[in-house]
């Protein structure tokens, strides 16, 4: 039988996203890095400062943008993690939008760095942060409420008018960006005070989740991840905890294995710990993090390259082994493929 191979494919809005087979590398060609660098567009920012009036909440975000070109370009959602703003992780943002996206950094207020600001017990109020049901049911309701402000700056007079491919758009997060992130795709959790939260959004096609979070209630984790329907990147490391988290590293696993909806794939980093996708480090040791940043930059605009773009070169470097070879001994790498996407098996004797 030939090894597996996972591949990921552009379809129509209306068929969905699916991972295919892709060909196999030629023996003894050594994949080169997938865009390691910055790309050929020069990035700008803008700055919103919105309000969901049915909501009565502000919803800031910061935009990295090609500067020229027509595009349309795919639009990607990122979410931070607990006590972040939207001008964290820049390096992503600036990176992708370099390749051809715009990258819109939504920032959670109750859950940003009003927190732990001038707090006593920072690690104290990041922990209710997390714990609090209203973060949990705004956060995805800031995503959904950011998509459709982008359809109304994409016909507004800006720098964005026209710009945006809203058929084609991505959401990724960190740590409680990654809560968010399967929230948007379809997971259903249950809060501590029983109330089940499930707010999907179909207008994202395709979800990167850094540090995702494994439900609390473990009795029915295959309901919890039944409506997941989109493509998902699931990100993690071998040290991948937090000081106020309930998510132990080898649980972050648990959405990738019980994603039976959808394809997807798990990249666990050697010694990564909780921090090393922040692209900011304020504790533990970051000896690795250029290394790691550099591993996550490449497979993330490989996997936006495949579902956002269509594009078969970024398909057969992730699938083909150009990442795996790109990873080394610094990760492990995992697909899951849906029975129907399964490549078929070869002729017996072959």
């Amino acid at each position: 039988m030939m090894p597996r191979r996972l591949t990921l494919i552009a379809a129509s809005a209306a068929a969905g996203l699916f991972f295919l087979a892709a060909p196999a590398r030629a023996e003894g060609a050594a994949p080169a890095p997938y865009k390691q660098s910055a790309g050929p567009f020069a990035v700008d920012t803008a700055t919103y400062d919105w309000t969901d009036a049915a909501r009565d909440r502000a919803v800031p975000v910061k935009i990295y943008f090609p500067k020229s070109g027509d595009g349309p370009f795919p639009v990607i959602l990122f979410s931070h993690g607990v006590g972040g703003t939207r001008d964290g992780y820049e390096y992503l943002g600036r990176h992708w939008a370099s390749h051809g996206y715009i990258s819109v950094h939504v920032q959670h207020i109750g859950s940003d760095d009003a927190t732990w600001r001038g707090a006593e017990h920072p690690l104290e109020a990041m922990r209710q942060a997390v714990n609090d049901p209203a973060n949990a049911v705004n956060r995805p309701l800031d995503i959904r409420f950011a998509i459709t402000r982008l359809e109304q700056l994409n016909r507004e007079d800006s720098p964005l008018k026209g710009r945006l491919d809203l058929d084609r758009i991505g959401m990724a997060g960190h740590s409680f960006g990654a809560y968010t992130t399967q929230a948007v795709i379809g997971e259903v959790f249950v809060l501590a005070n029983g109330q089940e939260v499930s707010l999907p959004d179909p207008r994202v096609k395709a979800a990167i989740a850094m540090a995702p979070s494994a439900p609390a209630r473990r009795q029915d984790l295959d309901k919890a991840f039944a409506a997941v329907k989109v493509p998902c990147f699931y990100m993690t490391g071998t040290a991948d905890e937090t000081a106020i988290g309930e998510t132990k590293a080898a649980d972050r696993r648990i959405p990738f294995d019980r994603t039976h909806g959808a394809d997807a794939c798990l990249v666990t980093f050697t010694g990564g710990d909780h921090l090393i996708f922040a692209g900011q480090r304020l504790r533990g040791n970051g000896e690795k993090d250029p290394r790691f940043h550099e591993l996550i930059l490449m497979s993330t605009t490989a996997f936006w390259d495949t579902c956002l773009k269509g594009d078969r070169s970024a398909k057969n470097w992730l699938a083909g082994g150009g990442f795996a070879a790109a990873l080394g001994p610094d990760g492990t790498f995992e697909t899951k493929l849906l029975p129907e996407n399964q490549p078929p098996a070869s002729a017996p004797g072959r």
